[in-house]
Order: structure tokens, then C-alpha cells, then sequence
């Protein structure tokens, strides 16, 4: 059994680590600011840190309230989710599983019917995951860009 808290200070206990352990392409800094930024949002952006028995953080889910047009998807507003994360030793424990349930719980009282996301194309890990929390391809692209 995991116990969740939602994050409403950014010194919640878990929250840096693991988001760093998520996006390690990020410096502390820019991990700080976005935390920040989410907490000044809070009718947009929703996390949560599970804990295992030993109140260590095991997991995190962040998530967005999407008005805009979001791909694959027919509604709008729109659950976004932004990132997962579970420590190896606790994956396949039902903590993602537990995580997404919460978000989706929330996404339901601001309106939403539906919850979207995204991977890269070569990350066949999240795919995989996704599939297993029940959300369903929609499509594949690629970006592109030119210098002008």
C-alpha cells in the first residue's frame, strides 16, 4: 500500500528527486522554477508523491488542465499528463497504476472526460506503460523545423 500526497509546497518531500530522476536533462534551477510555477497555477497543474511504508517517495505524477487543442483527443478541457515517474525497485506495484487514478479523479471535478499524453517515439518503456494505465495510441508524428 502507498500512501499519496498532493504537492502544495516545494519542499515536499520527493517532489526535486524525482522529478530530477524523470527529466535529468534539467539543471536543479529549471526543476526549481517549474515547481514554482505549478504552485502559482493551481487551478492548471496538479502533483502527486507517493510513498512507500517507510514514507519514502516512490513516485510522481504531474499533471496539467489543457484548454487548448490537444492531439488525439475530442474535449476539451483535457487532463494532460505531463510526466510519471516510480523508482525501479517499485515499478509493477501498482504505484503508476494508483497515481494515475488520482489524477484522473481530479480530472473528472474540473470537467474533463478525457486524459491524454505523450512519449517519444523510440522511449518504448513509457509506450508500454501507457498501454498498461489504459490509454490508447492515437497517433505518430514528427516534428520538423527550418532556419530562417
Amino acid at each position: 500500500m502507498f500512501r499519496i500526497q498532493h504537492c502544495q509546497s516545494s519542499e515536499q518531500a520527493g517532489w526535486l528527486p524525482l522529478r530530477q530522476a524523470l527529466w535529468p536533462h534539467a539543471s536543479e534551477q529549471e526543476h526549481r522554477d517549474e515547481i514554482d510555477q505549478q504552485l502559482r497555477e493551481p487551478q492548471r497543474y496538479i502533483n502527486f508523491v507517493a510513498y512507500d511504508s517507510r514514507e519514502q517517495p516512490v513516485g510522481l505524477v504531474e499533471a496539467s488542465l489543457r484548454r487548448d487543442y490537444v492531439n488525439g483527443t475530442d474535449n476539451s478541457p483535457v487532463v494532460y499528463l505531463e510526466g510519471i515517474y516510480v523508482v525501479p525497485q517499485q515499478r509493477r506495484q501498482g504505484v503508476a497504476a494508483q497515481l494515475i487514478e488520482i489524477v484522473a479523479q481530479w480530472g473528472r471535478e474540473q470537467g474533463c472526460v478525457q486524459m491524454a499524453s505523450d512519449t517519444e517515439l523510440d522511449n518504448l518503456a513509457s509506450q508500454d506503460t501507457h498501454n498498461a494505465l489504459g490509454f490508447e495510441e492515437t497517433e505518430r508524428v514528427v516534428f520538423f523545423k527550418r532556419q530562417l
